[in-house]
């Protein structure tokens, strides 16, 4: 299970609604002008830490760590933190961080708390945002002056404090954090092309490792390069940003109530998620904190749970490293993948039509176990539309986009057929490969002999088979209502052929 508050998920231009939502990491293309800075920052060459620099998204199977924070499960800086903590403002809590069975430490209980108390108050001046104050000012002054976006700018900033160690006023914070957290940032190209071979999962977080990736060599190449003094080697290189996008993707929350800021919340990010409760982290203005109201009530020694948000399993392990039991995640989806056949005599025409309307060839929709979104009709229907309908492709490349204003479903009667068979075709390949992967996974070859590289195996191992039962699950529902829709169809046509050789008979 992951460790600590993942609060919001990503997407880059973000969405706002009343639950906190996150974003997704794209890599920027910002071309920068360098700014007039004179002073250089001898803080770095005081202070400086060995950092390994692995190459990222490699094959090798082991794993580099950061030289700050602590292990995952580690206590050992817990009560240093909220000392600290309430030194800085923190108000008395009814909670303390504790080891638990879910999140492998997480905020625990220490007085009854009521259904509908409010909890944290977090203030102000405990969040770091992109306007927090650099103990390196020299290094904020070039980054805020190239127009760095919020993401790598907070990045960075962690990476600044944490590499000054006990310098930082962050120190305590930072090294309560995960030296590693859990994130399939951490996979290696080989573990994800054969654990989640069969999941979309795989391909999203590829593209996610990606774009670290990218954003890290922007960095490097148009200013750490020009400023090796404020941003040496030691300290800002590829597994430093490794650990500070993992930290971003798994605990940066936006406050909806702050007009949709983004901030990482010290001591409420120790919160784990809980597929059954739906209270949030929002800032309350009354009492000027970060709080959540509480939707049950705890007894002392209980672990107090929020929720990240309306996310699959596949999200949840994409950004903060677990997966819920199966069955347990009422928002659960799984990702099918519709692409145009390439032999289609209008596939030119088709593609044009999904071109204008922002669309490929190739799209992910998610599906839940209680159906599929009509984009997904939409494209299906367009990628079996013959000829004749080409008057209809950018109407159905429109429906299939969500970017139109009606959300009612297009029903175009005469190829229903062949859209749901074509859905269905694409559903039952899909769980061809889960069902391959899963009956594979307990021959897996595991023999290693590191016990800790062999517990890591088992650990991803085990993640995997978790996420690809559950989205196999989603698409065997999917089958089946494909199946009975299919055979509604072809009942009633059958007996509507009945009927007419019957009144043609009459006639004759």
């Amino acid at each position: 299970m992951a460790e600590a508050s993942r609060i919001l998920q990503t997407t880059l231009i973000p969405t706002f609604s009343q639950n906190p939502s996150r974003y997704t990491l794209k890599a920027y293309s910002h071309h920068y002008n360098p700014p007039s800075i004179s002073k250089r920052s001898s803080l770095f060459n005081r202070i400086r830490c060995s950092v390994s620099t692995a190459s990222a998204g490699g094959d090798s199977a082991t794993a580099t760590t950061v030289p700050w924070g602590c292990d995952v499960e580690s206590l050992e800086n817990a009560s240093d933190l909220q000392d600290w903590l309430s030194k800085c403002g923190l108000p008395p809590q009814k909670m303390g961080i504790q080891r638990v069975d879910v999140g492998e430490r997480g905020l625990v209980a220490l007085k009854n708390i009521r259904k509908g108390e409010k909890l944290l108050f977090v203030p102000p001046s405990l969040f770091i945002t992109a306007d927090s104050e650099w103990s390196c000012r020299e290094a904020g002054e070039v980054l805020k002056q190239y127009n760095v976006p919020d993401w790598p700018l907070l990045a960075t900033y962690l990476i600044s404090e944490a590499g000054l160690r006990n310098s930082s006023r962050w120190s305590n914070y930072i090294s309560a954090l995960p030296r590693q957290p859990y994130s399939l940032l951490y996979w290696t190209r080989a573990e994800l092309d054969s654990y989640l071979e069969a999941s979309e999962i795989r391909q999203r977080a590829i593209e996610r490792i990606n774009d670290v990736i990218g954003t890290y060599n922007d960095l490097r190449d148009r200013i750490f390069s020009k400023y090796p003094d404020l941003f040496p080697d030691e300290v800002f290189n590829m597994e430093s940003f490794k650990w500070s996008f993992g930290i971003l993707f798994s605990r940066l929350v936006r406050l909806p109530s702050m007009d949709g800021r983004v901030a990482l919340v010290p001591w409420a990010d120790m919160l784990n998620h809980s597929c059954e409760v739906e209270t949030f982290l929002d800032y309350d203005k009354s009492s000027q904190g970060v709080v959540f109201t509480t939707d049950r009530a705890y007894q002392p020694g209980e672990q107090v749970f929020i929720s990240y948000g309306k996310k699959s399993n596949g999200e949840l392990l994409l950004s903060y490293g677990f997966v819920p039991r199966e069955g347990t995640n009422p928002r659960d989806s799984v990702e099918l993948s519709l692409s145009l056949k390439k032999s289609d005599k209008c596939y030119k025409e088709k593609l044009e039509a999904l071109k204008k309307h922002g669309l490929s060839a190739s799209q992910r929709f998610p599906i839940q176990i209680t159906g599929w979104p009509v984009e997904l009709m939409a494209y299906a229907y367009l990628a079996v539309s013959p000829p004749s309908m080409k008057n209809r492709f950018d109407e159905m490349a429109a429906a299939a986009s969500n970017k139109t204003t009606s959300k009612k479903d297009i029903v175009y009667r005469e190829i229903e057929e062949e859209a749901l068979q074509f859905i269905l075709d694409t559903c039952e390949t899909s769980i061809s490969k889960y069902s391959k992967f899963l009956q594979a996974s307990g021959s897996m070859d595991l023999d290693m002999t590191n016990p800790k590289l062999l517990n890591r195996k088992l650990f991803l191992k085990q993640l995997a088979v978790d996420l690809c039962t559950s989205e196999r699950r989603i698409l065997f529902r999917a089958q089946y209502i494909l199946r009975r829709r299919l055979r509604d169809i072809r009942s009633g046509e059958l007996r509507a052929l009945r009927l007419f050789d019957g009144i043609r008979k009459l006639f004759n």
